[in-house]
């Protein structure tokens, strides 16, 4: 304790000069060794920031010329080589001491809310150089590791931070590689804690939100790899480093064999790039089995067929994450679309129920969606197949159809567009645009007899009529395309968008007239002009076209009244005029 208050004495009592002297006679001598204690006490988050910066810069640049004699915390010494009551060695022992101290203290500062970000920055690039030379000239892993661990863990906001790691050390494939690394061991560690920790659930999720957040931030910012993987010149932050000297024992074939031992386990950038897949699939795979906030999920399948798929090793692995999330619903289920279309179309997986899950997703709430774009062109794709099921194809038509009278302008343009391309790549549901049911026509022509037989009353006898011609079969409410009987329905609600209030609707709809089973004379339209309408589009769309001819209200007298009489039968509107104060029309 007294040791402590000396400390705090001296730290208090220690001026800028001062410790600019210590820090000199540090770098000259080793006869003012004790002076790296005292220049350790002010790497810290509570002393000044001109302290920090002063005891920070005299402290690196005397571990990076004693950095290549401290030995190696991995490494025992051999008892021949030094020994353990050997003044040299406990000395290089208790330098290796204060050098993890120095790391430690560094990592503290630099994720403490205290600090200054430019101290933030000067302290980051202290240890990226001790990562690049704290092994001997090759990556210093258990640093970049304490590094990253620290960071992502850190309770307060650190973007900062991790803006500073992409930008100016990302590039570096090595950087690359390792991080790969550690972001699979924190991982799978936050997964077995998770499974172990089942009772304090409350108390951990806002800290594991939070450290999701953080890897996921690194994980969508690591460069992809471009290119081939045989390239060499990746640039790699730390040397390659030379193999440890072979003995001078060793000869011939042992010598060689020795040598080849020592290159494979040296990390060069060809290597990286090679070990890169496989180290970028093990990262991705660990962080989707934890707990995603929605967040973080909406933004994962947004960019993982982008993102993540081309580089896989093997992305059908991904093949129960996107079932799971397609079997979701709802909007979750619209961005896991994307990539496990991708799975089936390029990678042959098998999806049973897909054609059904894509089904149940065709509801008025999918036309106002943030993704939607993105879906109708999908399901433009998904239904492009020349091996479709008729009855598959007719479901996905009425579905639409029916959808038609319920959903906005923008979402009719689209729905128009779709099944205009499902009635030209499939002929044999033509039959939904002209619907001739047989047993309508005999319901007719028993109606046309009861007409001619009760003539007295015409009116009852046309609804007779018209009651079979009036029957929908297709079962909208039916999951189900097989059961929905859509091959024995129309597409009348596709008829009554002719009236529609919009102007594009009524017009577009004019183009489902031609014969599109004459494929020379008709193209297929293409969805994404459609896809991401809205009224503000169809309203600049509409102030851009140029009108030839403007109704005008055009009146022969002026009117007298809102109304005339001829509009309201036994209505009469009068205005009378009044000197002193003017009336209303008054009815």
């Amino acid at each position: 304790m007294a040791s402590v208050v000396s400390k705090k004495r001296k730290k208090n009592t220690t001026s800028l000069s001062h410790l600019k002297t210590l820090g000199h006679d540090l770098l000259t001598s080793r006869a003012h060794i004790n002076n790296l204690p005292t220049l350790l006490s002010f790497v810290s988050s509570s002393s000044p920031p001109q302290y920090v910066l002063e005891a920070l810069l005299s402290l690196q640049a005397f571990f990076t010329s004693v950095l290549p004699d401290l030995p190696s915390s991995s490494k025992k010494p051999s008892s021949r080589a030094v020994s353990q009551d050997d003044p040299e060695f406990i000395y290089r022992t208790w330098l290796k001491a204060k050098f993890d101290e120095f790391v430690k203290s560094l990592i503290d500062v630099l994720v403490s809310p205290q600090s200054e970000e430019t101290i933030k920055e000067l302290v980051l690039d202290t240890l990226m150089e001790f990562v690049k030379l704290g092994n001997g000239g090759r990556f210093n892993s258990a640093i970049y590791h304490k590094l990253v661990h620290s960071i992502v863990h850190s309770a307060t906001p650190v973007t900062f931070l991790l803006d500073l790691l992409v930008s100016k050390y990302f590039k570096y494939i090595d950087i690359r590689y390792f991080t790969y690394i550690i972001v699979e061991k924190i991982c799978r560690t936050l997964e077995e804690k998770s499974v172990s920790d089942g009772d304090n659930e409350s108390q951990s999720k806002e800290s594991t939100e939070n450290l999701i957040h953080n890897v996921h931030y690194i994980l969508s910012r690591i460069p992809a790899l471009e290119g081939s993987a045989d390239k060499a010149d990746y640039e790699m932050w730390s040397g390659s480093g030379e193999p440890e000297n072979v003995s001078g024992k060793l000869k011939g074939e042992d010598k060689k064999k020795k040598s080849d031992q020592n290159n494979s386990k040296i990390l060069t950038a060809s290597n990286s790039a090679k070990k890169m897949k496989p180290k970028f699939t093990k990262a991705w795979l660990s962080f989707l089995r934890l707990p995603l906030p929605l967040d973080v999920y909406k933004e994962v399948l947004a960019s993982l067929h982008t993102a993540v798929i081309p580089y896989l090793s093997n992305p059908v692995i991904l093949c129960d994450f996107l079932t799971t999330s397609y079997d979701i619903g709802g909007v979750i289920s619209v961005m896991a679309l994307s990539s496990l279309f991708i799975l089936m179309t390029q990678h042959g997986l098998e999806y049973p129920n897909f054609y059904e899950k894509l089904y149940a997703l065709l509801v008025p709430s999918i036309f106002m969606a943030k993704h939607r774009s993105k879906f109708f062109q999908l399901l433009d794709s998904c239904l492009k197949s020349p091996l479709l099921p008729a009855y598959l194809a007719a479901a996905f038509a009425k579905k639409l159809s029916r959808l038609s009278i319920s959903v906005p302008p923008s979402g009719a343009l689209v729905i128009i567009a779709l099944i205009h391309n499902l009635l030209r790549r499939h002929p044999s549901i033509n039959c939904l645009v002209h619907r001739v049911d047989e047993e309508a026509s005999k319901g007719d022509s028993e109606a046309d007899k009861k007409v001619s037989e009760n003539s007295e009353d015409p009116i009852n006898s046309a609804d007779v009529s018209n009651k079979k011609l009036c029957i929908d079969h297709f079962k909208n409410e039916e999951s189900d395309p097989k059961k929905s009987k859509a091959m024995r329905s129309s597409l009348w609600e596709i008829d009554t968008l002719r009236h529609h209030y919009c102007p594009a609707v009524s017009r577009f709809v004019l183009s489902l007239e031609n014969d599109l089973t004459v494929r020379a004379k008709t193209t297929e339209l293409s969805i994404e002009d459609f896809s991401s309408g809205s009224y503000a589009t169809i309203f600049a769309d509409e102030i851009r076209r140029r009108v030839k001819q403007v109704p005008l209200a055009f009146y022969k007298a002026p009117p007298t009244s809102l109304f005339s009489d001829t509009d309201f039968a036994g209505w009469t509107f009068k205005h009378e005029d009044d000197n002193t104060s003017p009336k209303r029309p008054r009815l």
